[in-house]
């Protein structure tokens, strides 16, 4: 068996469709078919059941397809050898971001990074945390940048900062006299939140969640952009909390609503994950240290509260 025909169990196995695994692999589909056949033959087994629709991996399939998985990262590796030992950063890199990090990060490093590193083909995506971490259990992705701590088996993640929340009181709010508000001050049900599936929401609601509850509420909002969350807020329909980076493109006028909260500061850890298999950890480094270079003057809290991302379990 070879490699390229692990590759095409693979495809089938994520796709659950012949047509479809072939069109990903660039090859037809009589020829995809044709080589898992050759393996099919050569170990004697079956390993996808073609009766079910969509098809199904059998138990055996199953057991083949975690192993194949280690033995195509493991000859990716030769090559992550091989620039290593030449002291080459390029090719095709693989980033994704989650929405609430993306507009005010990837801003502050891209230009810098690109102009460091011209050989490495950055291609990145939006995405939200369960969307990342499906990719990167799957080879979709070769690293992210989330809110971090995530408990998951097979992602290491190192630390960027930490990002304080920062909280937007529009002025007539009982909190708009105050200097600095503690987490006691917030009311969760005139909170204004980001649509259900943003880990900045969970961390919120992570945050309030023995904060005082308004049962007199007569309506919930929830919005896919911090932008709408603060025209929200202007029209006297509550307040909301940004991550501290996204106050810095903030109006004037708009700066003289934010409210910080007295230390330790509830906060947010960022971080730089990948999978555990380190493959293209030369560029991952390389990413890291150019974060690490451009975030150092922009936050500079020290005592700071992590609120995790998770969502708490009922």
């Amino acid at each position: 068996m070879t490699i390229t025909q692990l590759k095409y169990v693979l495809a089938v196995a994520e796709h659950k469709n012949f047509t479809l695994a072939a069109e990903k692999c660039f090859v037809t589909q009589p020829t995809l078919s044709m080589q898992i056949q050759k393996i099919e033959e050569e170990l004697g087994i079956q390993i996808f059941d073609r009766t079910k629709k969509p098809i199904q991996l059998t138990e055996i399939g199953q057991q083949i397809v975690n192993q194949s998985k280690n033995i195509v990262n493991e000859a990716d590796r030769i090559q992550d050898i091989v620039d290593q030992q030449k002291g080459f950063i390029g090719g095709e890199f693989r980033l994704g971001i989650i929405p609430t990090i993306m507009p005010t990060l990837l801003p502050m490093f891209l230009n810098n990074f690109i102009k460091k590193y011209p050989k490495v083909k950055l291609i990145i995506e939006e995405l939200n945390t369960d969307e990342i971490i499906t990719r990167l259990n799957n080879g979709h992705l070769d690293a992210a940048i989330a809110a971090t701590p995530l408990e998951e088996e097979k992602i290491k993640e190192i630390v960027l900062y930490f990002e304080p929340f920062v909280a937007y009181i529009p002025e007539g709010h009982s909190n708009f006299q105050k200097n600095e508000i503690e987490v006691d001050d917030l009311n969760i049900d005139e909170i204004l939140l980001l649509q259900d599936g943003h880990c900045f929401r969970d961390g919120i609601l992570n945050l309030c969640k023995n904060a005082a509850a308004n049962e007199k509420s007569h309506f919930q909002i929830e919005s896919g952009s911090f932008e709408t969350l603060i025209k929200l807020a202007d029209e006297g329909l509550g307040t909301t909390l940004l991550p501290y980076l996204h106050t810095l493109d903030l109006k004037e006028k708009d700066q003289a609503k934010l409210r910080h909260f007295k230390e330790p500061k509830p906060a947010r850890e960022v971080s730089l994950i990948f999978p555990k298999n380190e493959l293209k950890i030369h560029i991952i480094d390389a990413l890291r240290s150019t974060i690490a270079g451009v975030v150092k003057g922009a936050i500079v809290f020290q005592n700071v509260q992590i609120i995790s991302p998770l969502q708490q379990k009922k």
